[in-house]
């Protein structure tokens, strides 16, 4: 016999209810949750595919992307990814000494330093993109030209708003609490 049981709703936004319930929600939710757990295993297997962490490999493209022509920095490196600047300067540490990205001081502030993408960090990758293009393309299948602005603003509006959303869940809940 099947019980019918109530649960608090988890959301409270009546654009985000069918019928006065979250369950519409929570499956978005959880989908989110799983998709965002094939990223993180595809990224870890693109690493893989080049002798690297999946960290390793998104802060190495990372780095490429944002480069520009004088270097990235480690704090903009980090708040590009939501990691910490004293870990991106120990992963960034490690691409150094295997040569797949440079380090130079910054002029305008010697205590920083420019990172940059070096030749084998680009032939690295090159290795890898004909593999993360097929991959890429399947994992973005449901993505077309029509959706695809919509789908990028999304993204990030979703990522700005998770920003906020640790904040609070940090005052509400309490970071002692949430390490237990």
């Amino acid at each position: 016999m099947k019980q019918n049981i109530q649960f608090e709703r988890t959301v409270g936004r009546e654009e985000l209810l069918i019928a006065g319930k979250d369950d519409a929600f929570r499956e978005m939710v959880h989908n989110l949750l799983a998709f965002a757990a094939r990223l993180e295993q595809i990224r870890a297997r693109f690493g893989g595919f080049v002798g690297l962490s999946g960290v390793q490999y998104t802060l190495l493209i990372s780095v490429r992307q944002l480069q520009g022509d004088v270097g990235v920095g480690v704090k903009a490196l980090a708040d590009h990814l939501a990691f910490s600047a004293p870990f991106v300067t120990s992963e960034t540490t490690k691409l150094v000494k295997l040569g797949l990205i440079t380090k130079t001081p910054n002029p305008d502030d010697q205590r920083r330093v420019h990172l940059k993408i070096s030749p084998k960090g680009v032939d690295l990758l090159g290795q890898l993109a004909p593999v993360q293009q097929e991959v890429n393309d399947l994992l973005f299948e449901p993505v077309t030209g029509e959706n695809f602005a919509e789908v990028r603003a999304l993204a990030g509006a979703l990522r700005s708003s998770a920003e906020k959303a640790v904040l609070l869940s940090d005052y509400l809940i309490g970071t002692e609490r949430a390490d237990q």
